[in-house]
């Protein structure tokens, strides 16, 4: 075939959508019972909402956003991520007043120029919370307290991995240090890595490498070095979690991709994803609205990637059924397809799914189409029936049929 979707996409089909569906239900309802509510921003941005926020030289602005340049000369890119688009609008609308606190919620595509695998889209689905106005680890310990129900109310047991990169003075420092370890290694290293160490050492500490991965096990934490505040906030956290009854463990080489993230920083695995057992990552970005020219404004929030826990559901055969129509009715006479059609019109405003033949065809034809449209019950609706004023109902998983009077069909069902 000619047009196939481009590479790194998927069609959601008609049998999988359920899935989405059930998952998007089940956020919405965990998010409102925490008090979040949806925001929706565009699909594209100025160019400069992500490079300001995600870092120069990032992966995702150097090698993964798709940027183009528009009609009216305006640099324009597809967003690779939901947290800065999310904060962009906060600050044009005033959402979120000093002393206030804001919690907001999402379900978003973004893009990103990557090489496709599994769970990894260059078109992929993330829903998120952001929780914008407060400081408190109480705020840090609600975001993960609300993501980890919402993967329990879907069926996944979760570990928290936890680290606190702590303020300015404490990133300075460390920096310093993580330089310093790593100067012989990155001697060595390609100019772009070089450039990367330098703009931020702390990508250093998330590096693939097994001659980098080796020295890491040498340096020591940065919650060595957190200032007493940010060790503090660090320990109430910790207690916090542990109120909550969230299972959490320490890891110090987690930074998270992105430049904006100060103080905790979280990501959430399954076992039932292997060796890239991450489902969702997030933490605490204290200076990104001051980065997109706006006031000082503390924020912490998580994004939860799809693709991911769709995988892990699927390993744990915890994928919900296709929900299947209610019935198919059957009406192989063309004297009886309006008596047909008022059935389903009556079965539908009762809340039931119901299909119909569309065009007159055998009894035979059409029960085979009943049987394709996966529907639990055929509903024939023959001459006699409705001179009787009855339906044949039968269950198509058991075989077995009975006669029904048409007023008590929905009962039935």
């Amino acid at each position: 075939m000619r047009f196939q979707s481009p590479r790194g996409t998927q069609d959601i089909l008609p049998t999988q959508v359920h899935a989405w569906q059930h998952l998007e239900a089940a956020f919405r309802e965990v998010s409102s019972q925490f008090g979040y509510r949806e925001i929706r921003t565009p699909m594209f941005e100025e160019t400069e909402v992500f490079t300001r926020t995600s870092g120069d030289t990032s992966d995702i602005v150097t090698k993964q956003m798709y940027t183009f340049m528009d009609k009216g000369d305006r640099s324009i890119t597809l967003r690779p991520e939901g947290t800065a688009p999310v904060m962009r609008s906060v600050l044009q609308h005033n959402l979120c007043p000093a002393g206030n606190v804001l919690r907001l919620s999402y379900v978003i595509p973004f893009f990103r120029y990557e090489r496709p695998q599994k769970g990894r889209y260059r078109q992929a689905h993330q829903f998120g919370l952001e929780l914008v106005g407060s400081s408190a680890p109480t705020a840090d310990a609600e975001i993960i307290e609300a993501t980890a129900l919402f993967y329990r109310t879907i069926g996944l047991d979760v570990t928290v991995s936890l680290n606190s990169i702590g303020r300015d003075e404490t990133r300075a420092k460390y920096r310093t240090v993580v330089l310093e370890h790593f100067a012989a290694y990155l001697a060595d290293q390609a100019e772009e890595l070089r450039a990367k160490a330098e703009s931020n050492p702390l990508r250093l500490l998330d590096i693939k490498d097994p001659a980098a991965k080796e020295l890491l096990a040498d340096l020591p934490p940065i919650t060595d070095y957190l200032e007493d505040a940010s060790k503090a906030e660090f320990d109430t956290l910790q207690g916090l979690l542990t109120e909550a009854g969230i299972p959490y463990r320490l890891e110090p080489s987690i930074v998270r991709g992105l430049d904006y993230y100060t103080g905790t920083v979280f990501e959430i695995e399954s076992s039932l994803l292997g060796a890239q057992s991450s489902l969702c990552g997030g933490g605490r970005y204290d200076g990104l609205v001051q980065q997109l020219g706006g006031p000082a404004m503390p924020a912490v929030g998580v994004g939860m990637g799809i693709e991911r826990m769709l995988i892990a559901l699927e390993e744990s055969g915890r994928v919900p059924d296709a929900r299947r129509p209610s019935a198919y009715i059957v009406s192989p006479t063309p004297d009886v397809a309006a008596e047909g059609r008022a059935l389903a019109r009556e079965l539908r405003a009762g809340g039931q799914s119901v299909e119909i033949a569309l065009e007159p065809a055998s009894m035979k034809s059409q029960l085979r189409q009943a049987v394709a449209s996966r529907a639990k019950f055929a509903l024939i609706l023959g001459p006699d029936e409705v001179a009787a004023g009855t339906v044949q109902v039968r269950d198509l998983d058991a075989g077995s049929q009975m006669t029904v009077a048409r007023a008590e069909v929905s009962a039935a069902l």
